[in-house]
């Protein structure tokens, strides 16, 4: 199985993507089964005292039904609520993602835990044995599950540097920025944005620039305020990437966040490069 995925996002952005070994993936598995037959132990406890002297349909269709409550809402109810993350990857660093790179939805995550249920591991897949077949023969290290709903395993705690970038807000951007309405801006086109930002400088000029372009063009229709005349794609992508990021930190720590929808004017860039050029990329 490869260390690494070339995946293409539906914004032709590469993305160098670590997928997550065989051994990872089943030591997160081994702590998830551990948890769930956890929970099946603590409802079947919880029932028996519940119920004594239950007939034996009574005790099946209770056993049946705690089993797909927990092997299915498990993993579902997890996966979908912090994107590609049961408790198992969480404690492995790995997460499932779309095969664009972009967070699952509740249909894949859907997807991946029914068909866990009855064919990777426990109805049909003899104790996860067609799950390791499968991952074994393909080159992502996919299950069924994962080909079905279109999604792959990566691991999130291994630095990339050819991946990464540190974005910054370009200081003549920062007060428009902050007056964007980012509300309509996908999750998938954000993240397209944010690895053409960590690739542009290994892309050919001509082609870089037309994604960048591309990128832009999406993003200010989305957004409801196209790129400004003279600022360079890099930095109006990194003003709304940041602000946004910004804005997601502020939520989550309970302050005010803009809400206004107007823009001011920026500061036009010169065409060329020069000491005096507030968009001049670094060196």
């Amino acid at each position: 199985m490869r260390e690494e995925s070339d995946l293409v996002s539906g914004e032709a952005v590469v993305l160098d993507l670590r997928i997550a070994k065989l051994a990872s993936r089943c030591a997160a598995m081994m702590i998830d089964v551990a948890l769930q037959f956890a929970l099946l132990l603590g409802i079947f406890v919880v029932a028996a005292l519940a119920t004594p002297g239950a007939d034996t349909s009574l005790i099946l269709t209770i056993v049946l039904s705690a089993f797909v409550l927990v092997m299915v809402g498990y993993p579902l109810l997890f996966e979908t609520l912090s994107r590609g993350r049961t408790l198992g990857k969480m404690a492995l660093g790995l997460r499932v993602v779309r095969a664009d790179g972009g967070p699952i939805r509740f249909r894949q995550a859907l997807t991946r835990a029914l068909c866990g249920v009855l064919v990777d591991f426990w109805v049909l897949g003899f104790a996860g044995g067609v799950a390791v077949i499968v991952s074994l023969l393909s080159p992502d290290g996919k299950r069924v599950g994962d080909y079905l709903a279109g999604t792959v395993v990566i691991r999130e705690r291994v630095p990339d540097a050819g991946a990464s970038v540190t974005l910054q807000m370009p200081p003549p951007l920062a007060q428009w920025a902050s007056q964007l309405d980012l509300s309509g801006l996908p999750d998938e086109l954000a993240l397209a944005a944010r690895q053409y930002l960590g690739r542009m400088g290994e892309l050919r000029a001509e082609a870089g620039d037309a994604l960048g372009y591309s990128l832009a063009a999406q993003v200010g229709h989305h957004i409801g305020a196209p790129i400004p005349p003279g600022v360079p794609t890099w930095a109006y992508l990194s003003a709304v990437l940041v602000e946004r990021r910004s804005r997601d930190h502020a939520r989550a720590f309970g302050q005010p966040v803009p809400q206004q929808a107007y823009a001011d004017p920026v500061p036009q860039a010169p065409a060329e490069p020069s000491p005096d050029n507030p968009f001049a990329p670094p060196s």
